[in-house]
């Protein structure tokens, strides 16, 4: 018959097993206990590195019903946090340890034998903080819903944002010419790269699909001479892009309207859609395509840049998996990914002739965890501005993102597109003139 343990005796216990596992286990980080004694997760730890538990409810809470989302709770209130390093830092060790074989050796039974006496230790139980209300799967799909989705996710507070963002506010992957390179640099080299791919000329109009704080609008026209218009569903994004704008001088050469992409009834000789296809949803990308269509002229170049997961052999999709849910509920909800291949299907499907496809997978995991990194530096004043909830809600998601990208479970692709060809599409014989 169990007996109740004291606090004491409970992290006597976990110590004695962390003694055993460490031997197993190909990682150099360390774990404290809420007694405070530190313990070596690896056979030879030199880091700091150090994941913390507060409380042995924490143990009881996870054996009695494992999940990512009470694992993101934990962290968010404080019950699961981490020393000497950052998140992401934690979540590699993890994620590339080389010892799952040797883990497999342990027997099951006799470990969680072990861990009995957890079960009857009163689970802490953390309360969502701040989660989407509502239908965080975007099943309906509907205007109202979308704009809420948007303003859910951005509308937490430009200052916010500044904190790990680049001086442009680009909040979509950075393109590093160099790995060395600063993320500003790598953000004007991304925005230029994109202008490049759509060839954009003097005089062109240009239509950004959730032009965010207006970066990619204000460079074109600034260095390419476009008429260039965006929409966002973000208010407080609206209001900095308008002010940007103003302050640049111009009023005549950019428009940016607080309004859904399928109220317009414009043609546009270039349209470009930068991390916005993945608040699309699969189920309404044909819709999404055949709209942006509609909105090309016969010669136009479309660029759309999306995060894609891998394509499966079933039809079951990454974000039926627990990470779509803690996403769509913490982060961006109505989200969803597609894969690469569906994407072009898709493409051909709607009336698009596919001219180019460029992955950007390990710039995008280079920039989350650049982003990650300079918001943990930034810690006392993103708490400040937002809380600590929202504060570590954010550095969950950059970590867990950028790590998803090392990994390859997401990837980034542009692909540049025309309308269906009749003779020669409106794209040079090569790729040259992107790299003069």
């Amino acid at each position: 018959m169990l007996k109740k343990k004291t606090d004491v005796e409970l992290a006597d216990i976990l110590a004695e097993l962390v003694t055993e596992i460490s031997q197993k286990l190909d990682v150099d980080m360390n774990i404290k206990l809420w007694d405070g004694r530190i313990l070596p997760l690896g056979p030879n730890v030199t880091s700091d590195l150090t994941l913390v538990i507060a409380h042995p409810g924490v143990i009881a809470s996870l054996l009695k019903g494992p999940s990512l989302d009470k694992i993101i709770r934990h962290y968010i209130h404080k019950n699961l946090d981490f020393e000497g390093g950052t998140l992401f830092d934690i979540g590699e060790q993890i994620v590339f340890n080389k010892s799952r074989k040797r883990i497999k050796e342990i027997s099951k039974s006799t470990f969680l034998k072990k861990l009995a006496p957890f079960l009857l230790v009163p689970s802490l139980k953390p309360e969502d903080s701040r989660a989407y209300e509502g239908d965080e799967a975007g099943s309906t799909a509907a205007k109202k819903d979308a704009k809420k989705f948007i303003e859910f996710h951005y509308d937490v507070s430009n200052d916010f944002y500044k904190l790990f963002l680049d001086e442009r506010m680009t909040y979509t992957c950075a393109y590093f010419t160099d790995w060395d390179n600063s993320l500003d640099q790598a953000q004007f080299d991304k925005l230029d790269m994109i202008c490049k791919k759509l060839r954009l000329k003097e005089g062109e109009t240009m239509l950004d699909i959730g032009c965010g704080w207006g970066g990619l609008l204000i460079h074109a026209a600034e260095n390419y001479g476009v008429q260039a218009h965006g929409v966002t569903l973000a208010t407080e994004q609206y209001e900095y892009a308008m002010k940007r704008i103003k302050e640049k001088g111009l009023e005549g050469k950019v428009k940016i309207e607080l309004k859904d992409y399928r109220d317009l009834d414009e043609q546009f000789d270039k349209i470009s859609s930068i991390g916005m296809y993945e608040h699309v949803g699969i189920d309404q990308v044909e819709n999404y395509l055949s709209k942006v269509r509609s909105m090309l002229k016969p010669d136009g170049l479309f660029l759309n840049h999306g995060i894609t997961r891998r394509g499966k052999k079933t039809k079951k999709r990454l974000f039926d998996r627990p990470e779509k849910r803690a996403i769509q509920k913490y982060i961006f909800p109505g989200g969803d990914l597609d894969s690469l291949g569906n994407t072009i299907a898709n493409m051909e499907k709607c009336g698009f002739e596919v001219q180019d496809v460029e992955g950007w997978r390990m710039h995008y995991q280079k920039t989350t965890q650049e982003w990650c990194d300079r918001l943990t530096e930034h810690q006392d004043e993103a708490i400040a501005l937002v809380g600590e909830e929202t504060y570590r809600i954010w550095v969950v998601y950059l970590a867990g993102v950028s790590l998803t990208f090392l990994k390859g479970s997401m990837r980034l692709y542009q692909t540049l597109a025309t309308q269906n060809p009749k003779g020669m599409p409106a794209t040079p014989q090569t790729r040259e003139d992107l790299y003069q």
